[in-house]
């Protein structure tokens, strides 16, 4: 990549800056402009820059500095919240997309919104992100109520300001951490409700607002107990003082020792447990004044109570009898107890207690990807964990043989607690949980009759340190709250159970509006409706629609950033159109090649085997006929991977460690040349759920090859072969397809030997 003399003028001005770098501030500028104008793409300087950090300590607290100052100035991410003092009190924000808020004399004043930018950072926006969609509430309670944990740890408190330093929260280990490993999000950063502190009242109100919007049906608030000793509860009163937050809620006593290494454990005690009768007694006398709130979790009339770890309690069994007397003697009645699965396996009748709830994903036994991921960090000691087993056995739930609650998790990286040797989960994404959701949902309705029994537990609303969030964030949006409505919403919807005809959805870009006629001529000869979506840059949209109307024909407009070509806005359309349910997508674009003399015969040949009248017709009930066929791609267009391999491997390999999918095989997997091609959307979640940063796709230069988009191009059919499925060619779509062993005559052959 060649620099222009202002650039690497700049590149050297960097380096002087640094090497002359009297103060924090002129090395931090000259890393930037070193970083800004060096000829490496962005993945790579990515890289080295956590290269650099990890093997230079005091380059560690530079390079995040850094970077936050890019992304502040770049306005993609909010400012953090100012801490406040714990004297404040009567605070308030009013929350109205992604907010920075400040204190001016002990009160919270006005926010201000960010505006969305381009995204040159691996923790903003990536393909799957999803806006805010819902306006309502479920027209009807769900079948099953969906209680989310709740960490209340994002407000200071003095305990924390002694052991962690003063104005410590959760926030304060979010924003440290590194990626270890290849395929891992960090740092999470949040979106719209940005930093906040849960000490402002308008804060809970907006949780609140969002849960009820996405069929959340309460919150399990931790609750921090340690012999009379309360902490973290300030965000609990709160609530519990607000009408306005009027979701339904219960507690979870976190019954361990708190550590400095957030396990538990016995070492290095900050704060321990301390357990007798008498205190049993004081905890149960105490939590009383939440269970008598009318919002307060009820099954069977008794008020919920889970413990997280009662193997820690001396005698379990006695102390649930105390608890059950002392409720009676209050007036209460009897309560529910549960025990979670985080640490402890047991039948809980044999404690004395009601139900146990499952909490992914402790306990779990997931299979180990440790080995085989790449690491940034060489010196990383933790675990990688393979996420997408959770899905797998929820298809196929075991009877768990006493009363078990499911629960799910959106993803799981305890990095920001435990940098270096965290556990990390990859391949998670918003469809894998909303189908283990949808299940967990589904095996909870079969096995309890009673509707107040049927309860599904999510871990968590807000573990942010944990990765395990609902709650939106730059990189995804709103992704995971929209898979939850999107569950709650098949349990209501009835089940047909009659196969139909899929329905096809023609997503076309424009990039050369002037060539739209030529599809909508062939289209025009369709017998069946298809749902029409054109995509085009901001320069082309007045052209774009100009020729709709010139030929009466009814479409969606889509505009995005001249970036990626065709694929990355296919991308962005594919991932709604799976959110939404579309099961066969057909992809073209006015295909021009200008470097090419026959690039017109090209895209003919490609766009009348793809969308004649009786190949469509052919191809659509071949779809309907055989789940296993995944793509159709035009006949004669079918390559081996090896066309052009040289330039795209190191890309292709890439996103097929991201997809979790074995590399590709460049003598013998095929892709489909000219990127236009029939496809079941199923196939592909593989590529859609790996969720690829949009700044990987490099602005558009003229590149004739070797670009992510061409790369991705590739990728299409092994998104394919890893949904399980085939893909075939229009000459016969009810065969797998093979690359024929002749010349591609639309482009020289540069057949690589390479592996």
């Amino acid at each position: 990549m060649a620099l222009s003399p202002a650039k690497w003028k700049m590149v050297y001005r960097g380096l002087y800056v640094m090497a002359n770098g009297w103060y924090w501030e002129k090395f931090v500028m000259g890393m930037r402009w070193v970083y800004r104008y060096m000829p490496l793409n962005e993945r790579t300087k990515l890289r080295h820059t956590y290269w650099l950090a990890y093997r230079f300590a005091p380059l560690r607290h530079i390079v995040r500095t850094a970077e936050h100052q890019v992304l502040a100035e770049l306005d993609l991410i909010p400012s953090p919240l100012p801490v406040l003092s714990p004297s404040v009190e009567s605070l308030s924000l009013t929350i109205a997309g992604p907010a920075i808020a400040t204190v001016v004399e002990g009160r919270a004043t006005a926010q201000v919104s960010l505006p969305r930018a381009p995204r040159v950072h691996s923790a903003t926006r990536a393909v799957g992100y999803v806006p805010l969609r819902q306006t309502a509430a479920p027209a009807e309670a769900p079948a099953v109520k969906l209680l989310a944990f709740y960490l209340p740890q994002f407000h200071p408190i003095p305990e924390n300001d002694a052991w962690w330093g003063k104005g410590f929260t959760e926030w304060t280990n979010v924003g440290r951490a590194l990626p270890q490993v290849e395929g891992q999000y960090q740092p999470h950063l949040p979106g719209e409700l940005g930093y906040y502190d849960l000490r402002v009242e308008s804060v809970q109100e907006r949780q609140v607002e969002l849960a009820k919007l996405h069929g959340i049906g309460g919150f399990c608030f931790y609750f921090y107990w340690f012999a009379g000793k309360r902490l973290l509860e300030a965000p609990l009163l709160q609530y519990l003082d607000n009408p306005k937050c009027d979701l339904p809620f219960a507690l979870c006593w976190a019954n361990e020792n708190w550590t400095r290494r957030w396990d538990g454990y016995e070492s290095d005690v900050l704060i321990a447990q301390a357990y007798s009768s008498e205190d049993d007694l004081a905890f149960i006398e105490y939590v009383a004044r939440y269970m008598r709130d009318p919002r307060y979790v009820r099954i069977d009339g008794r008020p919920l109570l889970l413990v997280y770890r009662p193997s820690l309690l001396p005698d379990p069994r006695a102390t649930a009898q105390r608890w059950r007397a002392r409720c009676r003697e209050l007036g209460i009645g009897d309560i529910y107890i549960c025990l979670t699965s985080a640490f402890d396996r047991m039948d809980p009748a044999a404690i004395g207690f009601d139900a146990m709830v499952e909490f992914p994903p402790n306990n779990s036994a997931p299979p180990q990807l440790t080995n085989s991921v790449r690491k940034f960090n060489p010196d990383f000691a933790g675990n990688v964990f393979d996420w997408r087993c959770f899905i797998e056995r929820s298809r196929s739930y075991a009877d768990p043989g006493h009363v078990f609650f499911r629960g799910v998790n959106p993803g799981w990286d305890n990095e920001a607690r435990k940098p270096g040797v965290s556990n990390i989960f990859v391949h998670a994404s918003p469809r894998g949980y909303e189908e283990w959701l949808s299940n967990a949902m589904r095996d909870t309705v079969a096995r309890f009759d009673k509707p107040d029994q049927r309860l599904v537990f999510i871990n968590a609303w807000n573990e942010w340190a944990e990765g395990a969030h609902l709650e939106p964030d730059v990189r995804l949006g709103y992704a995971w709250l929209d898979a939850t409505r999107r569950a709650v919403d098949r349990m209501a919807a009835p089940v047909s159970r009659e196969p139909a005809q899929p329905k096809v959805c023609v997503v076309v870009h424009a990039y050369y509006p002037e060539l739209l006629q030529e599809i909508f001529d062939l289209l025009a000869r369709w017998e069946v409706a298809f749902r029409l979506i054109i995509t085009t840059v901001p320069e082309r949209e007045a052209a774009v629609l100009e020729a709709l109307a010139a030929a009466g024909v009814a479409a969606e407009c889509r505009v995005f950033e001249n970036r990626g070509r065709d694929v990355l806005p296919f991308l962005r359309i594919a991932n709604e159109l799976a959110d939404a349910g579309e099961e066969l997508v057909l992809k073209l674009h006015t295909k021009r090649s200008l470097h090419r003399a026959d690039g017109d015969v090209w895209r003919r040949d490609l766009l009348t085997k793809l969308i004649s009248a009786e190949n469509a017709r052919r191809i659509r009930e071949a779809f309907g006929s055989r789940q296993d066929l995944g793509m159709v791609a035009p006949d004669g267009h079918i390559l081996p991977m090896n066309f052009y391999w040289g330039s795209n491997q190191e890309s292709v390999h890439y996103l097929c460690r991201l997809m979790g999918a074995p590399h590709a095989n460049p003598s013998s997997d095929v892709f489909a040349a000219g990127s236009m091609f029939w496809i079941r959307v199923s196939a592909l979640r593989p590529l859609l759920d790996l969720h690829i940063d949009e700044s990987e796709f490099e602005p558009e230069r003229g590149q004739v090859d070797g670009t992510m988009a061409h790369a991705m191009e590739r990728c299409f059919t092994l998104s394919v072969r890893s949904a399980g499925a085939y893909m075939a060619s229009t000459q016969n779509p009810l065969v797998n397809a093979v690359a024929r062993d002749e010349e591609y005559c639309y482009a020289e052959s540069s057949r690589s030997t390479l592996a």
